[in-house]
């Protein structure tokens, strides 16, 4: 069998430089060795707070972006995971093999649960629906930040419940860990860079925005996350910058003679310039809407095809059809 990867991201807000360190850049390289899937997890977003009438057009930036930093989608499978309604259903098969306990047990559910107003059914049931996402297409690898990985070990779970008491049909999936480190927010170093996040970045921004941002880093608090703030902007000079600039400022950083105004402006001017082809793409791409939906439609179109032939699989050794 083919080897299949499935991944995505929730359409919750604009992407940023951490989503293309941590996944999308992964992404593009996964794409030339083996079968990909590539969704948008819009059923994913809706289990948490959002705005209904602004989730269609949250829906098409995402694709935008992936397209932009270039996923080729003649090469992978680029789909809207709504779109395909089968992986609803057999995540309804799935919650048979669940215990509740051990959903209550999930880290990112006990974490965003402790509103009230979050501890809704489908948060709970969160990743019983991501373990469709993989298992509908029998992927081998998922690549996940090390915050999912719970949730590929749960898709395992599965795998290997079903298997065990309906028959073969599901490989347990193995997690590929992104190679890059963390990326956390320019504006508060304690924490991880987020797409509602005022310290990051948007794949988009313009060079003077771009700038703007990183000139505002924290690099020194007196609460001591000056040393977080610093080597974030580090971890972004090793990522953007050439490798004879970066050693230049992290001995000027070991010396005590750097300046961190100047370290600033090289990263923000390195950043705007990685991101110019894309910024020159995703505007050619936005002005061609009919485009961008003959893709997600093929995409979806396509997914569909895969998924139903597992689904049906799956409900025969259950005895549903």
């Amino acid at each position: 069998m083919e080897e299949r990867i499935l991944s995505g991201i929730r359409p919750s807000s604009r992407l940023h430089i951490g989503n293309y360190l941590g996944a999308i850049k992964q992404w593009i390289e996964l794409q030339h060795r083996a079968r990909c899937f590539f969704m948008i997890a819009d059923l994913h977003a809706i289990t948490t707070p959002y705005e209904p009438a602004e989730l269609q057009q949250a829906i098409r930036d995402v694709a935008l972006d992936y397209l932009a930093a270039g996923l080729d989608h003649h090469k992978v499978t680029l789909f809207v995971q709504s779109h395909v309604p089968e992986h609803v259903e057999l995540a309804w098969l799935f919650s048979t093999l669940v215990p509740v306990g051990e959903l209550h047990r999930m880290t990112q559910f006990k974490e965003k649960s402790t509103k009230a107003s979050l501890a809704n059914l489908g948060l709970l049931a969160y990743p019983v629906l991501m373990a469709a996402d993989i298992l509908i297409y029998q992927a081998h690898e998922v690549p996940v930040g090390e915050d999912q990985t719970q949730h590929v070990e749960l898709a395992r779970v599965i795998a290997r419940k079903f298997n065990a008491k309906y028959g073969q049909v599901f490989p347990e999936p193995k997690t590929i860990l992104s190679g890059g480190k963390r990326i956390m927010s320019l504006s508060d170093p304690s924490k991880k860079m987020s797409k509602t996040d005022g310290g990051g970045i948007q794949l988009d921004d313009s060079p003077e925005v771009i700038k703007k941002k990183v000139m505002k880093a924290v690099t020194a608090t007196k609460g001591g996350e000056g040393n977080a703030g610093v080597m974030n902007l580090f971890t972004l000079l090793k990522e953007f910058s050439d490798p004879t600039t970066y050693r230049q400022f992290l001995n000027a950083e070991e010396t005590g003679t750097i300046k961190y105004a100047e370290l600033k402006a090289q990263l923000a001017d390195d950043i705007a310039r990685h991101f110019a082809a894309f910024r020159e793409k995703r505007k050619a791409l936005a002005g061609n809407h009919r485009y961008l939906e003959e893709i997600l439609s093929a995409g979806a179109e396509e997914a569909r095809a895969t998924a139903k032939k597992t689904l049906d699989q799956a409900k025969q050794l259950m005895g549903l059809a």
